[in-house]
């Protein structure tokens, strides 16, 4: 199998800046990881437990950044199970995370904003893993000649 990435912790600086988390949820949170040899998804986990009530939706701050080689990209899913028993989906449907955003200027902080499409109350413990993400290789055209390079998160990219 090529290895073509690797996935690291933000800053503890920039992570306490982020929602209510701590210095122990700091140093205790997991990067995302299989689950088998032959799982395709790594793992996304709760850093702290979180519900949500159908229809309502939330922004997880995952505390995790990517850095992936070029020609490479982390596509985000909901984890299959959340999706059967609550039809929880993302926002935007599939999170893309680019190579170049581990450079932005939040340090490619993976968000995953998901929403409980269902009927049934959805409870996430502390440590449950909640969406997958799996690395996908693509290709650009023949006449591509973009040079810009990325400095923001959330749709940066079309921002002139």
């Amino acid at each position: 199998m090529k290895r073509i990435a690797e996935f690291y912790k933000i800053s503890k600086e920039n992570f306490l800046k982020t929602e209510s988390y701590t210095e122990s949820d700091y140093e205790n949170f997991s990067l995302p990881k299989r689950a088998t040899a032959g799982s395709a998804g790594y793992d996304f986990y709760a850093i702290n437990a979180f519900t949500l009530n159908p229809n309502e939706t939330i922004t997880v701050a995952t505390g995790v950044r990517s850095k992936i080689d070029d020609g490479w990209v982390l596509k985000i899913y909901p984890r299959s199970g959340l999706g059967f028993k609550y039809r929880a989906t993302l926002n935007n449907t599939v999170g893309i995370i680019d190579s170049d955003y581990y450079y932005s200027e939040n340090e490619g902080h993976i968000f995953i904003r998901i929403t409980n499409c269902g009927d049934k109350v959805m409870s996430v413990e502390k440590g449950q893993g909640f969406a997958q993400g799996i690395f996908v290789e693509y290709g650009i055209t023949y006449s591509d000649e973009v040079t810009a390079v990325r400095n923001g998160g959330f749709g940066s990219t079309d921002k002139k």
